[in-house]
């Protein structure tokens, strides 16, 4: 993972307390579900046995991976950029599209995308073309339908 990771204090959490759930929780009991299976003999048609590794090995992937995700990421406290009406990672930006739909996104860490509260990765296109424009900039916007005029009307940081 060359690649920054930037991430917010509450995505940083996220990620913490889902492999706190793994290593604490789902995996003893998986573990302790696959022991008791194969103590009852032949493995080859025990489901307790073979659906539990399975689903052990796919937990031990996700931990591994989050904690990975964990080691690399750069957490940004965009909440010291609080009345600033420049946007950076973190801040909420609510824009105008094509001076007819407006819409507030957040910009935030790629692990914590999420379509339905418009959060949208720092690498995105439109990301991009936000970081550093300040409330009034107007620029255009390349998407698969046309090009978009973009104008920033809020930056919030909360």
């Amino acid at each position: 993972m060359d690649k920054k990771n930037y991430i917010t204090v509450h995505g940083y959490n996220q990620l913490q307390d889902e492999l706190h759930n793994l290593v604490t929780k789902e995996r003893p009991v998986l573990v302790q579900t696959i022991t008791w299976a194969a103590s009852n003999g032949d493995r080859s048609e025990n489901a307790d046995y073979i659906y539990g590794k399975r689903r052990l090995r796919e937990v031990d992937k996700r931990i591994r991976m989050l904690t990975q995700k964990i080691q690399s990421a750069e957490v940004v406290h965009h909440i010291l950029n609080k009345g600033n009406s420049k946007v950076f990672f973190g801040a909420e930006v609510t824009i105008l599209r094509n001076t007819i739909t407006d819409v507030a996104v957040r910009i935030v860490g790629q692990d914590e995308i999420d379509p339905k509260k418009n959060y949208i990765s720092w690498t995105s296109p439109l990301a991009k073309n936000l970081l550093g424009k300040v409330i009034g900039d107007i620029f255009k916007f390349n998407t698969p339908n046309g090009v978009d005029e973009i104008e920033v009307l809020d930056v919030n940081y909360n």
